[in-house]
């Protein structure tokens, strides 16, 4: 009988290990179910930490945006600083000419157009001047060779 004994009390030691292990497991799972949600909420602190910086950040520019917003409303009252000269406007019949560029040239015959000349001269500094036909001819077949030229070189 003492066998008998014997393999009972090993039965009784094994179902206490398996009992054992099975609690084991299960405190093993609730422990990674713990650390899972744990892992869970430091990454939604750290996001509600990033998000709260970025709002903060937003902020301060829609302040610094509005309160520069206030300042340039007064300014577009004003004329501006600087404005930028417009360019010489040249047609077939009249140019444009700078004053001290008119008092360096040599007086050209008369052409056929008449010269508008501005009733005060103090007034305007511009003076318009009529292109005699042949030279602007002559502008426009020196541009056109050009032109030529540069297809002539394109092929190469």
């Amino acid at each position: 009988m003492s066998e008998q004994k014997d393999l009972e009390k090993l039965q009784a030691k094994r179902s206490e290990l398996e009992a054992e292990s099975r609690s084991l497991k299960e405190e093993q799972k609730k422990l990674e179910y713990s650390i899972k949600i744990l892992e869970e909420q430091v990454v939604i602190e750290e996001l509600c930490e990033k998000n709260k910086t970025a709002k903060d950040a937003i902020s301060n520019l829609e302040a610094k945006l509005t309160e520069l917003e206030s300042r340039m409303k007064p300014k577009p009252q004003s004329p501006p600083a600087c404005p930028a000269p417009p360019p010489p406007a040249e047609t077939n019949h009249e140019m444009i000419t700078p004053p001290s560029e008119e008092m360096e040239q040599a007086p050209e015959p008369e052409p056929e157009v008449a010269e508008a000349a501005p009733e005060d001269p103090e007034e305007s500094g511009v003076t318009v001047t009529a292109i005699d036909d042949e030279a602007l001819v002559e502008t426009q077949e020196a541009k056109g060779d050009k032109q030529q030229d540069k297809k002539k070189h394109r092929f190469f």
